[in-house]
């Protein structure tokens, strides 16, 4: 091998097989999500331009709100999939296969019904939904909207049952090999959007079409392979279905569905709030300002991913000191991302423009500026927030989540209509009403990791 190319592998190599076997299985993950990452990454970006050139920066808009109002039902999962995320690890940590299994088989019975049940009540009502209304767009879209809420809504309600594979396999440490799959379903999307762009014209039906049936194949394809191999015994089995395991599942999960709600409200209205006051293309300015300083995040949650299910494994066999060495290399690593974010934001119209073509979209500085800033406080409160997680420590991040959505829709519509701010309230009421993460979950680490207090930071 060349001395050049040698040395780097060789580094690395060495890097990843020291530490702690728990260490190591992480440090392979990051390694393989980085490439994974990467890729969809590059997916995502190729998706935006070439999806508003097929359907204009308006459509596009209109589609992301759909797609955002729709991903409210996901209150129906009512946490199940984040309390199998720590029922499982557990199980794993303790080597009880039969519970472990058990956890995954409850899992899908009790998701299967909610979501069947969710899916015909939507068939239901949507009939006398006025989608033209709600988004506020032209009446003459009506029905075309409608047909497309029904298409997304069926996609939502399966990929929700389906998705639990990626649960089972990033609670068992090992979030590169879900993130092969939401990468898979990204560009089996992307090939047939660009078919669709060069033999028929901009329809929001075929784009829905495209976008929801893409990764509903790679899903399922991953459940076969999945559970007839590697998982073959955690496969779902209705004789595996527990009761009890449910009750388990229901406890945990409530506090996660508060949470999760809380989420919902907090941000997945925003792109409703702005088609409202600004309209659909400024929706499309929102998003692509999401997706482009997105990329740090997505970057930090390739390193993070790992510690969730590891930290639960950590905190069950008392390893305080290696909780501790993770939260100051993620604090390293926020510092790292943070100098990268500036380079982007000083560098951002000329990304834009390179990325969208001159003249598409329209993008204010302040936008850009507000975006970065959401980001970089969410990363630097997302490590306390996963490691709190993943011990099960929710009691102050499930009081906060009652109370954080009212401060979002009230901030943010304050900042609008008394002083007249842009889209880029919304950055700022998310900031301000996402005081967990920076406050009171770095409070709690350090309550319970470094001074091992219990009580209420323990909850």
């Amino acid at each position: 091998m060349n001395y050049w190319l040698a040395t780097p592998y060789y580094l690395v190599k060495d890097l990843v097989q020291k530490g702690h076997v728990r260490s190591i299985k992480a440090k392979k993950n990051i390694l393989a999500s980085i490439v994974i990452k990467g890729c969809s990454v590059a997916i995502s970006l190729a998706l935006v331009p070439l999806t508003i050139n097929y359907i204009s920066p308006s459509g596009y808009g209109i589609w992301l709100t759909l797609s955002a109002i729709v991903s409210w039902f996901s209150f129906f999962d009512i946490g199940m999939t984040q309390g199998l995320r720590n029922k499982f690890a557990e199980a794993k940590a303790k080597d009880d296969t039969e519970s472990a299994q058990s956890y995954v088989s409850t899992a899908f019975a009790v998701i299967a019904i909610i979501f069947s049940a969710a899916w015909l009540l939507f068939l239901a009502v949507n009939q006398f939904l006025d989608w033209s209304q709600i988004l506020g767009v032209e009446q003459s879209m009506r029905g075309e909207i409608s047909m497309l809420a029904t298409i997304v809504f069926t996609y939502f309600c399966l990929q929700f049952v389906l998705r639990i594979i990626t649960t089972v396999i990033t609670a068992d440490q090992q979030p590169a090999k879900a993130s092969v799959i939401d990468m898979l379903g990204q560009l089996l999307a992307l090939i047939i959007i660009f078919v669709l762009v060069y033999t028929t014209s901009g329809s929001l039906i075929n784009l829905g079409l495209a976008l929801c049936i893409a990764p509903l194949v790679v899903l399922g394809v991953a459940n076969i392979y999945f559970f007839r191999g590697p998982y073959k015994v955690f496969r779902p089995s209705l004789a595996k279905v527990n009761l009890s395991h449910a009750k388990g599942l229901f406890g945990l999960g409530a506090v996660f569905f508060v949470i999760q709600l809380s989420g919902i409200i907090q941000y997945e209205t925003a792109n409703l709030i702005i088609s409202r006051n600004f309209g659909p293309s400024e929706v499309t300015s929102y998003n692509i300002v999401f997706r482009y300083f997105g990329i740090l995040n997505m970057v930090f949650a390739i390193f993070l991913t790992p510690f969730w299910s590891a930290s639960t494994e950590a905190f069950l066999n008392k390893d305080m000191k290696w909780i501790r060495s993770s939260i100051q290399k993620y604090n390293w690593l926020n510092m790292a991302l943070m100098l990268a974010g500036t380079v982007m934001l000083l560098f951002s119209e000329q990304v834009y423009t390179l990325w969208l073509g001159k003249g598409t979209v329209e993008i204010d500085f302040m936008l850009s500026f507000w975006g970065f800033m959401f980001f970089a406080v969410s990363m630097f409160g997302s490590k306390y927030v996963s490691l709190l997680n993943g011990i099960s420590a929710l009691r102050l991040q499930f009081l906060s989540c009652l109370i954080s959505p009212f401060i979002y829709i009230l901030t943010v519509l304050i900042l609008i209509k008394y002083y007249n701010m842009g889209v880029y309230s919304v950055f700022i009421g998310a900031i301000i009403a996402n005081f967990n993460a920076f406050i009171l979950a770095p409070i709690q680490y350090y309550k319970i990791i470094v001074q091992n207090k219990r009580g209420i930071w323990i909850r």
